[in-house]
């Protein structure tokens, strides 16, 4: 895996959007994460997130994405792993230059953690690599951490 470039921050633009990116072999995942208040039920320790991921194949070669690997941190340092097929039931392929996004959603047990992952990918000529999700913050309104 070669992943060029990572970087997360805060959207200066959006307070409370918390955003992350990595490029791995010409895949490009962006992230941006917030809160989502009226699905969250504090007083059931329920805190619920909404993230959205572009994926962008800025290589050479068609990609396709296999699977994906989460590895999710509440703020008790709690670690969760998902893993499945595809994302939102689907398993897109990506021609050089086309894009794919989604939108899916992390409850947590507690106001802030972080998420961070790969994608499995497949090229048409049958590469296999995975593609950094860089980590990312999931944060609700008032934490301190």
């Amino acid at each position: 895996m070669s992943c060029i470039y990572c970087c997360v921050q805060t959207d200066q633009t959006s307070p409370g959007v918390f955003t992350s990116e990595a490029i791995t072999d010409g895949v490009r995942v962006r992230v941006r994460a917030r809160y989502a208040p009226d699905q969250s039920e504090p007083l059931h320790q329920r805190w619920m997130f909404l993230y959205t991921i572009t994926i962008s194949n800025e290589g050479a070669e068609t990609v396709q994405l296999i699977s994906r690997h989460w590895v999710i941190t509440d703020a008790s340092d709690q670690v969760q792993e998902v893993k499945g097929l595809g994302v939102v039931g689907r398993q897109p392929t990506l021609a050089p230059g086309e894009s794919f996004e989604y939108t899916s959603g992390c409850p947590l047990g507690t106001p802030f953690g972080s998420m961070e992952g790969t994608y499995q990918m497949v090229t048409s000529g049958g590469r296999r690599f995975d593609a950094e999700i860089a980590a990312f913050a999931l944060s609700g309104p008032y934490t301190l951490h």
